[in-house]
């Protein structure tokens, strides 16, 4: 017993020992974390916006009523077999013509074997042997950690289509897991990078380009919040110059950007504070806790999964002629980087400009629409990431929500850009009435309210003359040297003016009567 109990006392205070030299990710400095590497590759699924699932023709859309969206093919019933939806192969081309990847003119399908509730049939269709698209990749834009913007090109190792499980859901304090099958069979493109991303800023950036870019195509809505796009995370850290790679960790299923950047930053914390602490790095499957900001384990990964693979018997090899991938790359849209070039090259607007315009597909469009209607296209850029922006940042973002027409917008432009009414007229009286009046035109919005900019120089020249009389003191401060003053005189007129003198003219006359 005496043994027993001294044996226990050591235990406990190896313990304490252990607990004292392990550090944790709080621990991790920034010194300390800046001498390792952070290794991180995505699998980004994203769901595609065809009419029907991919292999049967239940309807796909997001938001109906659970398991309405259903037949007997998405259910797994016996005797029935699947057949292709030829627009998903379509947008899955789409997108590997979009970043640049090599386009597999004969492609298959493969069932993969697991056993999950919301898998209807015990096993997934997808692409294991011969993907759809391989190679290529996607050129992102990022602020490094000292500030600079930085350009860098993530690689694909492939991307491929499969049909996504269906939905488990817990409600409240329920112990019953239920199952909606509507997302079952909806098509789903998986990109895979390549590990060439090295931080969470990398990856946010990665994420938000691949996001604009489904967009711009057409393919997919995005939505990371409602499930259309969400991300698997490989994290792995090693000392700067080793040669091998760390033992990597896969955080699942993040559907935000913002708290994808936050599980990555969390766990290369942690991980470090493990070979720090002599530890080692277990592979496995993560979650992330966006309430404690924190990553915890949800299953162990074995080194490679047994799923099994082999060729889907009820399909047939897809081939994809010359004649039926020119008719997709012919029906191909301006992409971002396209755009950007455009509208810094015929356009004249600065590189800066050309990035916020062609942030969504909508923006830019708008943007091309009102510059067919006028000249002045850097005064339609500032306009947009102006007054257009401040209303749709308060009411929801989205410019199919703007009330004015692009006719209208170039036509208050040109009212300022010509004189006939000043812009501080322009965007705080006149813009405000369109907006509320979108049928009205500018020009009479103006005229009706007097506040068409007044050139008439006998006019401005009594209000001149009325301003310096009514100012001794300021006149002959100004005559001593403080030239300062003449905005105070300008301002005067305008107030006098009710805003509507030219500015130009004014200026004139005082300069000439001081």
């Amino acid at each position: 017993m005496l043994w027993t109990a001294r044996m226990h006392i050591f235990v406990i205070a190896f313990s304490i020992i252990m607990t004292q030299n392990t550090l944790q990710p709080a621990d991790i400095t920034d010194e300390l974390l800046a001498t390792y590497e952070t290794v991180i590759g995505l699998e980004v699924h994203c769901q595609l916006l065809t009419e029907s699932k991919l292999f049967a023709r239940d309807v796909n859309r997001f938001g109906t009523e659970p398991n309405t969206n259903i037949g007997p093919l998405t259910l797994a019933l016996p005797g029935t077999l699947p057949k292709i939806n030829k627009k998903a192969i379509e947008y899955a081309v789409r997108l590997g013509l979009a970043c640049g990847c090599s386009i597999s003119r004969k492609t298959t399908f493969d069932r993969k074997n697991y056993f999950y509730p919301d898998l209807p049939k015990g096993y997934q269709i997808s692409q294991d042997k011969k993907p759809i698209c391989e190679n290529g990749g996607v050129a992102i834009s990022f602020k490094n950690a000292e500030g600079k913007t930085t350009d860098k090109v993530i690689r694909f190792h492939h991307i491929h289509l499969e049909e996504d499980a269906g939905k488990s859901v817990h409600e409240g304090d329920q112990e019953e897991t239920l199952l909606d099958y509507n997302r079952a069979g909806t098509p789903l493109v998986e990109m895979v990078s390549e590990p060439d991303l090295r931080s969470a800023e990398e990856t946010g950036a990665f994420v938000t380009e691949i996001r604009r870019l489904v967009r711009y195509l057409g393919i997919s809505d995005g939505n990371m919040e409602e499930g259309s796009l969400r991300c698997d995370v490989n994290v792995s850290v090693r000392k700067y110059g080793a040669p091998e790679y760390g033992t990597k960790v896969e955080i699942k299923n993040m559907n935000s950007i913002r708290n994808m950047m936050r599980a990555i930053s969390f766990e290369e914390r942690r991980q470090v504070a493990l070979v720090e602490s002599d530890g080692q790095v277990q592979q496995e499957t993560r979650m992330f806790d966006v309430d404690n900001g924190q990553t915890y384990g949800m299953r162990v990964k074995e080194t490679m999964n047994d799923y099994r693979y082999f060729p889907d018997p009820d399909l047939s090899p897809v081939v994809i002629s010359e004649e039926w991938l020119s008719a997709i790359t012919s029906a191909m849209p301006a992409l971002p980087h396209e755009l950007r070039e455009k509208f810094v090259n015929q356009y004249g607007i600065p590189t800066y400009d050309a990035m916020v315009l062609t942030d969504t597909k909508e923006i830019a469009d708008y943007f091309e629409a009102v510059c067919n209607k006028t000249p002045a296209y850097k005064t339609v850029s500032n306009w947009l990431m102006g007054p257009v922006k401040s209303f749709l940042n308060e009411n929801g973002g989205d410019i199919a929500l703007f009330p004015v027409s692009p006719q209208s917008l170039a036509d208050l432009i040109d009212l300022a850009e010509s004189g006939t009414v000043s812009n501080s007229v322009a965007t705080q009286k006149i813009f405000p009435v369109l907006l509320a009046e979108p049928q009205r035109e500018p020009k009479e919005i103006a005229a009706t309210n007097n506040w068409l900019q007044n050139s008439n120089t006998n006019e401005l020249e009594s209000l001149v003359d009325e301003v310096i009389n009514s100012m001794p003191d300021k006149v002959a401060a100004y005559r001593k040297g403080k030239k300062g003053l003449i905005g105070l005189f300008v301002g005067e007129v305008m107030k006098k003016s009710n805003n509507t003198a030219d500015p130009k003219l004014v200026n004139q006359l005082l300069a000439k009567k001081l």
